[in-house]
């Protein structure tokens, strides 16, 4: 398949991919501040930019406009069913994320970061599995990024079940950052589990050295 590249952004992008709540923003910005490179935060444009995207590939599909209702994703559901639903949506998600990137250039490095930045997507883009990061948080981390985090804490849509609904979202998370790391080990792509024993600046050091090469 030819990947359609009019400027070289894709050929010449840094990733980062993983699991919620592993830092990947947070280590991206640090990388942007220190480096002044461009970052594109996927999951930013996923659910805001592109949901006119996310209509016309419904009505091509002959899908309901609309998207379904809390009670259906969040609670009247299985963690398992909600990881694969997911995971299945990467690849269009994906496309339109290749399509923002394209039109991007920058002098400097442009890092594209997200968990829907799959590591069998972003593949074969890759001349090197240098350019790609998988960071993902131990259960341990996780835990307290939930505790910590206003936004990773609860479930913000009104549904029945608010707890039943979290309990589901974080076992999800869980199950598509376990699929990540089985992507990017098949792929030869380096995993960086997160466990809280470093902070934000020194895993940004650790990312830093991983993409040196590409940094200097």
């Amino acid at each position: 398949m030819t990947i359609v590249d009019p400027f070289g952004t894709l050929k010449q992008a840094l990733w980062i991919c993983g699991g919620q709540w592993a830092g990947k923003s947070t280590v991206s910005r640090l990388l942007a501040h220190r480096h002044g490179i461009t970052v594109y935060h996927y999951d930013f444009h996923d659910a805001r930019a592109h949901q006119d995207r996310r209509i016309a590939h419904r009505v091509r599909n002959g899908s309901p406009v609309e998207d379904p209702d809390s009670e259906t994703v969040w609670v009247e559901t299985t963690p398992e069913r909600m990881a694969a639903d997911t995971i299945a949506g990467f690849p269009t998600r994906f496309a339109w994320a290749l399509d923002d990137l394209r039109a991007l250039v920058s002098g400097r490095p442009i890092l594209a970061e997200g968990w829907g930045l799959r590591p069998e997507l972003v593949a074969p883009l890759l001349e090197s599995p240098r350019r790609m990061i998988v960071l993902v948080p131990t259960d341990e981390f996780r835990e307290h990024q939930l505790r910590v985090l206003p936004r990773a804490g609860a479930v913000t849509q009104r549904v029945s079940d608010p707890e039943r609904a979290q309990r589901n979202r974080i076992a999800r998370d869980r199950l598509v950052a376990e699929d990540a790391v089985r992507s990017a080990t098949g792929l030869g792509i380096r995993v960086l589990r997160v466990d809280g024993s470093k902070d934000a600046e020194a895993i940004a050091d650790v990312v830093a050295e991983h993409f040196g090469p590409y940094l200097a």
